[in-house]
């Protein structure tokens, strides 16, 4: 089990750690690979949660490979999970999702790094009028 402290953080590849090129494999993004590689070296587990499958999910995990990342799952919530399509949902059990098609989009990696090591809070709300009255 994992400190409380420790998270594990499911990331998604094309769009949020490569630019969207699928099926090809994109560009890197700015700080993506050194945020990853921070973020496994303060003992967060990292999975890779992709649309991708067969060649490409493996040509996607060599490429995470040759950047010095290893994941401690893909696509599954653990290594050892057996996953039966007919049965069971795709949906992984993680405390954190860092993806382009997040409510709002990508944040960015400039933003994720902040966030996860300066442990910046969210920056504060707008108060609306009828808030006056709480």
């Amino acid at each position: 089990m994992l400190p409380k402290d420790h998270l594990i953080i499911a990331v998604d590849f094309d769009g949020t750690i490569v630019e969207d090129a699928y099926p090809k494999i994109g560009k890197p993004l700015l700080f993506a690979f050194e945020t990853l590689i921070k973020l496994q070296e303060d003992g967060h587990r990292l999975i890779l949660w992709t649309y991708r499958s067969g060649k490409r999910l493996q040509e996607a995990v060599n490429f995470c490979k040759q950047h010095d990342i290893e994941f401690y799952a893909i696509n599954k919530s653990y290594p050892e999970e057996q996953f039966d399509e007919e049965k069971q949902s795709r949906k992984i059990n993680a405390d954190l999702f860092i993806d382009d098609r997040n409510a709002g989009g990508f944040l960015g990696w400039t933003e994720i790094y902040k966030y996860a090591f300066n442990h910046e809070p969210e920056p504060p709300k707008k108060r609306g009028f009828f808030s006056l009255f709480k």
